[in-house]
C-alpha cells in the first residue's frame, strides 16, 4: 500500500506542478484564498498523503467562486 501512495502522490504533485508552471501563468492570479489552491493540494498530499490531501485539495477548489470565502485558509 505504500508503494501504492508514493506512486500516486507523485502523480498528483505532477499534475499540481504542470498546472503551475504552464497554466496558470497563462490564467493569471486570480485565486482568492492564501496559500493559492494549487499550493494548498501540494501541502495537503504531503501531508495527508495523496487520496486525503488531494480531496481536501478538491474540497478547497469546490469552495474557490466568486460567492464564497477569500483570505488565509491553511492546510488544517
Amino acid at each position: 500500500m505504500r508503494i501504492i501512495n508514493k506512486i500516486f502522490g507523485w502523480l498528483f504533485l505532477g499534475l499540481i506542478r504542470i498546472y503551475q508552471y504552464g497554466i496558470s501563468p497563462l490564467l493569471g492570479a486570480n485565486c482568492r484564498f492564501t496559500p493559492t489552491c494549487s499550493q494548498y493540494g501540494i501541502e495537503a498530499i504531503r501531508k495527508y498523503g495523496p487520496f486525503k490531501g488531494g480531496w481536501m485539495a478538491l474540497k478547497r477548489i469546490g469552495r474557490c467562486h466568486p460567492w464564497g470565502k477569500h483570505g488565509p485558509d491553511p492546510v488544517p
